[in-house]
């Protein structure tokens, strides 16, 4: 059933916001520090368990992509709004934090994703539509 795939997430959230409050506790912070990260690999994992036991089924796998796709989209842009009133009023320096780890994770995607740069000369000859050389 579908409403078992939502179980599941809301598990796996419930236990992410109090693992990320304690993990605030602890550094001395009153906010959620890592609660969705937490979250969200608790979800992958129980799911691949799941899945590899075979103890799941489709509808909820089903109801569980749905509710994923919704989760990360709103839940990230949730703590982005928070980052960025953080970083505002936090000064210029969590401003230059901000910009240099969206760059650094820019430059790497390359990397992580393996794909080569195509090269220039098959794009340069080929005719487009028809086109031909005058």
């Amino acid at each position: 059933m579908v409403i078992y795939g939502v179980a599941i997430l809301a598990g796996c959230f419930l236990v992410g916001t109090v693992v990320g409050e304690f993990i605030g506790a602890l550094m001395g912070v009153d906010s959620n520090v890592g609660g969705v990260g937490v979250a969200m690999l608790l979800l992958i994992i129980v799911v691949d368990k799941l899945v590899k036991s075979g103890k799941i089924e489709k509808p909820s796998l089903d109801g569980l992509s749905f509710w994923n796709q919704m989760y990360i989209p709103v839940v990230i842009a949730m703590a982005a709004s928070q980052n960025v009133l953080g970083a505002l009023t936090g000064g210029p320096l969590a401003i230059i934090a901000g910009v240099a780890v969206v760059a650094i994770s820019w430059a790497c995607v390359p990397l992580l994703s393996g794909k080569q740069k195509e090269e220039e000369s098959s794009y340069s000859t080929t005719a487009i539509r028809g086109e031909a050389d005058a």
